[in-house]
């Protein structure tokens, strides 16, 4: 393991970081807890599609940010239930920073993160913030987060 902690990458059949970065990072917390840094995540798809993004025959495509969304926290829990050998997912995450190509999809962004964190008291601290862009045209929505689980040794 290096100083900063056992990379976890998911295997070759997922979509995989553009660059040189794991899908995440664990360091043990104490000798009984592991907290996990996810990268940022999108809906990209192993075979390079996008959930979430439709496109024409013309080539133009829509972009859903519901689907989006949901896609997204799938594969932070995939990740989260990888990098702990299936002891930890969604319930975990503790903050997460969101990322939106466009503040109007904002409410439909928190409609499936309230499905998936529905009681107020138990969500993760959040942050969201518009940028300029992500990675691809066909992205309208990123998440990078922190998770804890506690009886990881």
């Amino acid at each position: 393991m290096s100083t900063n902690g056992k990379p976890y990458f998911l295997p070759v059949s997922s979509a995989q970081g553009l660059a040189n970065y794991p899908h995440a990072r664990t360091v043990h917390a104490s000798s009984t807890s592991k907290t996990i840094y996810i990268s940022g995540t999108s809906s990209r798809r192993g075979d390079g599609t996008y959930a979430g993004c439709t496109t024409s025959p013309s080539g133009s495509f829509t972009l859903d940010i519901r689907e989006q969304t949901a896609a997204v926290l799938e594969n932070i829990g995939t990740i989260i239930k990888g990098a702990t050998q299936g002891k930890g997912g969604l319930e975990n995450v503790v903050d997460a920073t969101v990322f939106l190509t466009d503040m109007k999809d904002y409410s439909g962004m928190n409609e499936v993160w309230n499905t998936v964190f529905p009681v107020k008291d138990r969500a993760p601290a959040r942050t969201t913030v518009q940028v300029a862009a992500l990675p691809s045209e066909k992205l309208c929505v990123e998440i990078k987060c922190t998770a804890i689980v506690v009886g990881e040794s």
